[in-house]
């Protein structure tokens, strides 16, 4: 289709992507032969440092992603528009450009300014910024709206909106560890997800490494309860996601072999002892922990006497036995050769189990005999006698 209208509109695309100010461009009408598909959605993605164009298909009962250069998505383009998509809707920072075709043949183009369009100065700094931006999680993703994150026009649906921010917040703190650990690089990364639930970080996880890092991913979610496991693999299924399986189990029985990521959030009390062992057991390069209910120090404690005044109160006695837990998990882990963090992972407003601890192991091996000698030094000083990580340790 050589009309003057859709070359400008295509150049106008082009532009859009060089200037790094595409958000997305929408083709509808489809009138082609493809059974179910309704439209496709197209939007930047950035893959190990190359631009690339990610065409979301979006059919009835299940979304497939395939990633171009900007020359094949020109060629495929220049087919399809007015051919098999009657219309074709052009958003970027600036513009917003409406491209359809009427049943004569008739080309109708309709631009006007973006409305959610900044100031200039602010446009310019957005500009300047957005060629080193890296985009964690895309709300176009098709796993989000099958979780019931974001509805049919890809926008976050107000009450999972916390949910939202912590999927973000989580991809961020991955993909730095993963970075760190050179983990994108391999061949294969196998990650193994404990205490899944819903599954919500679990798709992001897999949906992350293997769609926007190009990694050949395998990620298994553990979970009790079989009706939650039973759904998940059905989404995946209707998805038509490789790589992601979920199993029926828990930290304590799995059997971890070759596993890189090592993830559980919210394990119960000694649940995330057992969970980190596993990871060190594994040689995760990645273990990421967010840990609850630390019932175990807590009745071994014996604070000195010029503490009982403060810790009269329930909950600085609860306080206390989180910080010894969690500081004593993180020697642990840097006396097993991993470079440890703990860190508040996502605001209090959002989720008040909000501690994370991020281990990354190290690539050379160290003298941690000191670390050793604190961790007695602090078990001696609160009288306590036994830590469910050290213990699995010991026995392994």
């Amino acid at each position: 289709m050589a009309l003057p209208e859709l070359e400008q509109f295509l150049k106008d695309f082009r532009h859009a992507t060089d200037e790094n100010t595409l958000e997305r461009l929408v083709l509808s009408k489809y009138q082609g032969n493809e059974v179910d598909l309704n439209r496709i959605t197209v939007r930047p993605i950035l893959i190990k440092g190359d631009l690339l164009l990610s065409f979301l298909y979006e059919y009835e009962t299940n979304h497939v992603t395939k990633n171009l250069t900007l020359e094949n998505a020109i060629s495929f383009l220049e087919n399809a528009i007015g051919e098999n998509f009657k219309n074709a809707h052009l958003v970027t920072n600036d513009w917003e450009i409406q491209l359809s075709l009427s049943k004569k043949g008739k080309v109708l183009i309709n631009k006007h300014r973006n409305k959610n369009n900044k100031s200039e100065t602010a446009n310019q700094q957005h500009l300047s910024h957005n060629k080193d931006k890296k985009r964690f999680v895309e709300q176009s993703r098709p796993y989000l709206r099958e979780l019931g994150i974001t509805d049919a026009q890809g926008d976050v649906i107000p009450s999972m909106s916390r949910k939202w921010k912590q999927i973000n917040r989580f991809i961020e703190v991955l993909s730095n560890a993963i970075v760190n650990t050179g983990l994108a690089d391999r061949e294969q990364v196998h990650i193994a997800d404990f205490g899944s639930g819903k599954a919500y970080l679990t798709f992001a996880v897999h949906d992350y490494l293997s769609a926007q890092l190009g990694v050949n991913t395998r990620v298994t979610g553990v979970e009790l309860r079989q009706n939650l496991v039973d759904l998940c693999n059905q989404t995946a299924n209707k998805l038509c996601l490789n790589g992601i399986q979920f199993e029926q189990g828990d930290v304590k029985h799995f059997a971890a072999k070759d596993i890189n990521v090592m993830i559980a959030l919210h394990a119960c009390d000694t649940a995330t002892d057992y969970a980190i062992h596993m990871g060190i057991r594994a040689g995760a390069e990645i273990i990421m922990c967010s840990p609850c209910c630390h019932k175990q120090i807590r009745p071994q404690l014996k604070s000195p006497s010029v503490l009982a005044p403060l810790l009269l109160h329930g909950i600085h006695l609860g306080q206390e036995a989180e910080m010894i837990t969690d500081g004593l998990r993180a020697l642990l882990l840097e006396a097993n050769n991993y470079d440890t963090q703990v860190f508040e992972f996502i605001s209090l407003e959002h989720t008040s189990k909000n501690k994370m601890i991020l281990a990354q192991k190290r690539k050379t091996p160290r003298d941690n005999s000191l670390i050793f000698q604190q961790i007695d030094a602090i078990k001696s000083f609160y009288g306590i006698e036994q830590h469910c990580l050290e213990q699995l340790l010991k026995n392994q």
